[in-house]
């Protein structure tokens, strides 16, 4: 069958549609992995700076040193509780003369109030009476323990005058243990049974402790029973000092070790860590530890807020000094000094204290390390990020 020259310009059509669909799927250019496009942030990237920004640059050769750990919380400052005396009177009576007022600094034993009291009245006559008793009881004992050695009296008069000895020296001796227990003192008693003592007494509250007084409730003419508090005296000499850490950090730090109390506004103090609770705040999960301050100039007042500082020295590892590290496109790193360029260089950062950051990764030992002029040289970096249109 012979074809017409139609059909032979059709099939020549149809081969040039298909020959440039070939070609165009040819041409298509390839498009870049993932890989190719993203910007590698993760590498060194050298700069040159000019002559002015070279001149303000200064490098020192990494080396190896123990980074100390800080660890900071707040504090606050809290009463001794061996510092701390509150007087109460021990017997019912009505006060009749006071002594100190508020503010006084008081001495051990220095007398605070005066207390007439007609039950103490009571109890010295009670003791006078017995105590002249006992000396009768013992003295008819001892005679009759003579008379009974010569044979004189039988068995049954010395047995009869022991129990009545121990009888009333039993009743002078729980006598004598009340008023001590009041608060009168052995040389008050030896003066009472001397016969020198007043026809009307007075319980004398005086202080257990040499401090100041802080709560008086106590005024003339008031009346007062066993228990009720008259006054408070506290010595702030030494203090406590209380914070709460973290369990993972207090774990790192033991009784014994020394931690630094900062006042606001205030000069900073060392002291030792006496105490780490053996148990979690149920609510915050925290550890409360104390600290026991020496206060002697009184810088640290109880109930004010401090700021408490704990260290934990390290092993010798590669550091950098903190000023030497910078961020550039959320990257940290630190610029190092390579013939006449600067190289700024990604680090993987460790421990950071005392002006020092322990680095993992990216530095070694020897590398020189920028550490003044690194905002100069970060401005450089960034200037020729942007002019390379980057």
């Amino acid at each position: 069958m012979t074809r017409g020259p139609g059909s032979i310009r059709i099939v020549g059509i149809l081969c040039a549609l298909l020959t440039g669909c070939g070609d165009r799927g040819s041409d298509a250019p390839v498009r870049p992995s993932q890989a190719e496009t993203k910007s590698s942030v993760t590498g060194a990237r050298v700069v040159h700076p000019p002559q002015a920004v070279r001149d303000r640059l200064s490098a020192e050769p990494v080396g190896l040193r123990a980074v100390v750990e800080v660890v900071t919380a707040p504090g606050e400052v809290a009463l001794d509780l061996k510092q701390v005396a509150k007087i109460t009177s021990r017997i019912e009576g009505q006060v009749e003369r006071i002594h100190v007022q508020l503010g006084d600094r008081v001495q051990k034993g220095q007398p605070l109030a005066a207390i007439g009291s007609l039950q103490l009245d009571q109890l010295i006559e009670e003791y006078l009476v017995g105590k002249a008793q006992a000396d009768v009881a013992e003295n008819s004992f001892r005679r009759t323990e003579k008379l009974r050695a010569e044979d004189i009296v039988p068995e049954r008069k010395l047995i009869e005058e022991r129990g009545r000895y121990l009888e009333t020296k039993a009743r002078y001796q729980h006598i004598r243990e009340k008023l001590l227990n009041m608060g009168l003192s052995r040389s008050e008693l030896t003066e009472l049974e001397r016969g020198r003592h007043e026809e009307s007494h007075r319980y004398t509250l005086t202080a257990p402790i040499a401090g100041t007084v802080v709560t008086q409730t106590a005024v003339r003419g008031q009346g007062v029973a066993p228990g009720h508090e008259l006054f408070e005296v506290v010595d702030t000499s030494r203090v406590w000092v209380f914070a709460n850490l973290p369990i993972e950090q207090a774990r790192k730090f033991k009784e014994g070790e020394t931690g630094t109390i900062t006042p606001k506004g205030g000069e900073a103090v060392t002291a030792p860590l006496t105490y780490i609770a053996p148990v979690a705040d149920e609510t915050t999960r925290t550890i409360r530890v104390r600290f026991e301050v020496t206060n002697q100039r009184g810088q640290l007042k109880p109930r004010e807020y401090v700021d408490v500082t704990l260290t934990l020295p390290g092993l010798p590892t590669v550091a950098v000094q903190v000023s030497a590290v910078t961020t550039v496109d959320k990257v940290r790193g630190v610029f190092i000094e390579r013939d006449s360029a600067y190289a700024f260089v990604p680090i993987e950062v460790g421990r950071e204290g005392g002006g020092w950051v322990e680095v993992r990764k990216g530095v070694k030992e020897g590398d020189r390390v920028v550490t003044e002029g690194v905002f100069d040289l970060k401005n450089v970096l960034l200037k020729e990020h942007i002019g390379s249109g980057e």
